[in-house]
């Protein structure tokens, strides 16, 4: 499976990433620049954390216009599996392929810190080898991670199973029902804040976040070997 990882002015967790596929995944990943006008021969697309654009404006808000996120849309219409964090989730929600926004967290401050979150849903691509209700550790860093959105919007994430993860235990930045991560209404987009690609190794602190990247990859074995 090949990955495309990609990198805007300001990105800084896109080495994380890269790493988390090449050497604990064991599969193909690549830098795709912001000005890229192709993802050709990419079965996945990843857009990692860090500051695009400086965060000038909203977070996500220029990088929403970068001549790659025409090919992350046509990606992810073509059901690709498209996954965003911290940053990335950001520009996931500006470019309207998953639904609700950002604000500052409560607190006003910058957060750097382990979390719980409990996997809400693990009849998904990206969350199938956790079990259902799981408890996982996974490091937050930001400090526009409040995700909102309105009722209506939230009542068909909840009927549709499309809230992912929420935070367990703690809610760090004031996130509508603790919601840490969620899905496009396909199943293959997933944006989320805490940083899994940073908890793939003990020698991390921790490696609950490498099933995150299992499932994709099983999924994306399981639906080619149908395929052949």
């Amino acid at each position: 499976m090949k990955f495309a990882v990609i990198v805007f002015p300001g990105s800084n967790c896109d080495v994380d990433m890269y790493h988390a596929i090449k050497d604990e995944l064991k599969e193909e990943a690549e830098y795709v620049w912001h000005d890229s006008e192709s993802l050709e021969g990419f079965d996945g697309i990843l857009l990692p954390g860090g500051f695009s654009f400086g965060d000038y404006l909203r977070t996500g808000s220029i990088a929403r216009f970068s001549p790659v996120m025409k090919e992350v849309e046509k990606a992810a219409k073509a059901e690709k599996p498209v996954f965003g964090v911290c940053n990335g989730f950001q520009v996931l929600l500006e470019a309207g392929l998953l639904p609700g926004a950002m604000h500052r967290n409560e607190s006003l401050k910058f957060i750097c810190k382990n979390v719980s979150l409990k996997v809400e849903n693990n009849e998904t691509m990206f969350t199938s080898a956790y079990d259902k209700n799981e408890i996982i550790s996974i490091p937050v860093a930001h400090g526009e991670g409040n995700y909102y959105c309105d009722e209506e919007t939230l009542a068909r994430l909840e009927e549709n199973g499309q809230i992912v993860f929420t935070y367990h235990g703690e809610n760090p930045n004031g996130s509508v029902k603790d919601i840490a991560g969620i899905m496009n209404e396909k199943g293959n987009v997933l944006g989320m804040m805490p940083h899994p690609e940073r908890a793939v190794d003990p020698l991390l602190g921790g490696a609950d976040g490498l099933k995150l990247f299992k499932s994709i990859l099983k999924q994306w074995r399981e639906s080619h070997a149908v395929k052949a």
